[in-house]
């Protein structure tokens, strides 16, 4: 079965006959872009058979089918320069290269992996070899060949195979590949896990005849501890008895007793409950000392029933199981429920579909849909025509790129794509930033609770929309869970069709690269396929409020010259902290500068924190400057500071003018979140907001 949980990933595979393909099957089929490279005759196993009556010129071999469902191919003789140029250029763009060539093949074809590495330092290499690669340990055969029944034959398997000392047997599946198929697709996948993690690839080697040693590894222990050189064990356990194949009347069955519990159950299920008991069998230990009687008295019995009476008595009951050819497994209800075996369609619609064994890993967080048909012969041939070496982005448009990351302040975009159907999707993300001129990346950041999550975990492109001052309403509606958001919002179509806000700063349709998980968050990181940028504001977000980020910095600097006081509008639980004088008259805290504000407040056991600018004004005709923040405060009021309701602020005993518009101000706009900046004079000035600017009388 097929999932896309590696969707994004570029294989290069240039691998020929079992372990390589059987590698890269496992990243096809959990959908990785697996690129078959094959030369003028295509991969060896091309021509192994067997072929279907269907199938008079031997186009499908159902070795190659079943190895390498879901490829692409492309032809390449890499022997030429212009093979070898257009292998670079895929592999500059490649997330991994996997081999099973001889060592130094690669080498002196002048493509090794140092000089593939030098044009994209994190790319992966992979190489399985008979017995290595000399850049992680040269071996003494590092120049001998191999194939699987050499691997099985060195590494000890054969050894341990068999009937007896005489019979030596090699496993049917070819393991020598497909084990050290399996161990590289894990190396790949560890390589490229510190790959995005540090930007930097690897070359990972393995040997078919380490895989062959790991795997035996009970071979290596038992040496070591016993002194005893393992040989073969027949259908045998060498320290557990019932352990192993016995016979039936019409075949064979399996029995895997290690538990005494089991064992006794097995007894009562024979007919002889008192063997559960006996000394000579009641502990596995007596059971392994006595295993010949053990399986004599079992073998007994078993070969008396059939292997449909052995199942119905002991399935569920104890470790068993019939022994199956393939006719029974293709008859077994298991497979059907677990859809082992796998359909493929043929790239010709109307040729009978080909079964092969289907993926066995299951991941519950994704749908396994039905595995694509293998590839002809340099049938992706077409994907060279758009693949170009890679160029030094032109001056212009990295000038010009580097001016569209700077278009933001903290973050404030609205994130959008479209679902499989079309159906647009948005949010607002306050968390963006820029990665990388070149290549062009940017990062967004996804809460993993949000209702378009996986929209956006699993899209292949998206938009990210950096907002002017003039779009807070629109952040808003992004923010909410809406339906109706498109049809609300002006947009039009961009790149790839990806809805892009009209009026936005800067937009940058972008293809997905990468997803990271970062606690509740996802990392969602593209490369920059198109942009667009406009003049204008942006619009900032600073502690759940809404303000002009480049007027803040505006204010603040012309404020700096001549003499000025600082105040500060303090709220705590919806009320607002205020000074009173003997006379019952009121005003906002004030100092000369922030710092003695501060310490003032700090004195008396409050806690201030200064959140934004929020008014400079002149007094006319002494040029002094008030510049008013305002923020939260933390503590209890006490020594001429009192604390007032919102909804009931004493207006009437706010001593200055100017003052008591402020306060009126701040009170309305508290309700909803969103502050202006005033900026003028006592009498009259103007309120910079976020829809615009607005004239205030006083």
């Amino acid at each position: 079965m097929s999932t896309q949980i590696l969707k994004g990933l570029r294989v290069l595979d240039l691998s020929r006959m079992l372990s390589g393909p059987y590698c890269t099957m496992h990243l096809a089929d959990h959908g990785a872009e697996v690129i078959k490279i094959e030369g003028g005759a295509g991969d060896t196993s091309r021509g192994n058979g067997p072929f279907r009556d269907d199938d008079p010129n031997h186009d499908w071999a159902g070795y190659f089918i079943s190895l390498n469902r879901g490829k692409k191919s492309i032809q390449l003789d890499l022997k030429s320069a212009e093979g070898k140029a257009q292998f670079r250029a895929l592999a500059a763009s490649a997330d991994v290269v996997v081999e099973n060539f001889r060592p130094k093949v690669m080498d002196r074809l002048g493509l090794s992996y140092e000089s593939l590495a030098a044009d994209n330092p994190k790319l992966v290499y992979a190489a399985i070899r008979g017995f290595g690669d000399p850049r992680t340990g040269e071996s003494p055969y590092t120049n001998w060949p191999s194939y699987d029944v050499v691997a099985q034959a060195m590494g000890g398997l054969m050894a341990i195979t068999g009937a007896d000392a005489d019979s030596p047997t090699k496993t049917g599946p070819g393991v020598g590949d497909i084990f050290a198929g399996m161990m590289m697709a894990f190396g790949i996948m560890a390589a490229l896990r510190e790959a995005e993690a540090t930007g930097k690839g690897q070359f990972v080697d393995v040997a078919m005849y380490d895989a062959m040693i790991s795997l035996c590894e009970r071979m290596v222990y038992l040496h070591d501890i016993t002194g005893v050189v393992p040989g073969p064990e027949g259908n045998g356990h060498p320290f557990l008895s019932p352990f192993g194949l016995y016979p039936a009347a019409d075949g064979h069955v399996a029995l895997g007793i290690v538990d005494d519990a089991f064992w006794q159950r097995l007894a009562t299920l024979m007919g002889q409950p008192e063997l559960g008991k006996d000394p000579l069998f009641a502990t596995r230990a007596a059971r392994a000392q006595n295993a010949a009687k053990v399986n004599r008295l079992v073998a007994a019995w078993t070969s008396k029933q059939s292997k449909a009476q052995l199942t119905r008595t002991l399935g569920g009951e104890v470790p068993f199981g019939p022994l199956n050819t393939i006719a029974n497994i293709a008859r077994d209800p298991h497979i059907a429920a677990r859809k082992m075996l796998a359909q493929i369609n043929g790239p010709d619609p109307a040729q009978k579909p080909w079964t092969v064994a289907a993926n066995p890993l299951r991941f519950g967080a994704h749908g396994h849909g039905a595995l694509a048909s293998p590839p002809a012969l340099g049938a992706d041939n077409q994907m060279l025509d758009a693949i170009a070496p890679a160029t030094p982005m032109d001056p212009e448009t990295k000038r010009s790129l580097r001016d569209a990351f700077g278009r933001f302040a903290t973050g404030v975009t609205v994130v959008t794509t479209r679902q499989p159907d079309g159906t647009p999707r948005g949010f607002t993300a306050n968390s963006f930033t820029s990665v990388s001129l070149d290549p062009p990346l940017l990062l967004v950041c996804i809460g993993k609770a949000a209702l378009s999550c996986d929209t956006f975990a699993s899209t292949d492109h998206f938009a990210v929309n950096i907002l002017a001052d003039d779009q807070k309403e629109l952040s808003g509606l992004f923010a909410s869970q809406s339906t109706d958001k498109f049809s609300l919002a002006d947009w039009h179509a961009g790149t790839e069709n990806l809805p892009v806000m009209d009026g936005a700063l800067a937009s940058f349709c972008c293809k997905h690269h990468r997803l990271v998980d970062a606690g509740d968050h996802l990392i969602l990181i593209g490369r920059v396929l198109d942009f667009e940028t406009a003049d204008g504001q942006p619009l900032g977000y600073y502690k759940g409020a809404y303000f002009d980020i480049g007027l803040d910095r505006a204010v603040t600097a012309a404020a700096t010259a001549g003499d000025a006081t600082i105040a500060a509008v303090l709220c705590h639980k919806n009320r607002l902290l205020l000074a009173e004088d003997d006379t019952g008259s009121v005003t906002l805290p004030t100092g000369p500068s922030m710092e003695t504000l501060t310490r003032s407040l700090s004195d008396q056991d409050l806690t201030p924190e200064l959140a934004q600018l929020y008014a400079v004004y002149q007094v006319t005709g002494t040029d002094a400057q008030r510049i008013v923040y305002h923020g939260h405060v933390q503590g209890n009021a006490r020594n001429g500071l009192k604390f007032y309701d919102l909804d009931a602020l004493p207006l009437d005993r706010v001593r200055d003018d100017a003052e008591r518009s402020l306060l009126r101000r701040y009170a309305q706009e508290n309700r909803h979140g969103t502050f202006g900046i005033y900026h003028g004079n006592e009498v009259e000035g103007v309120v910079h907001t976020l829809a615009g600017n607005h004239k205030y009388h006083i």
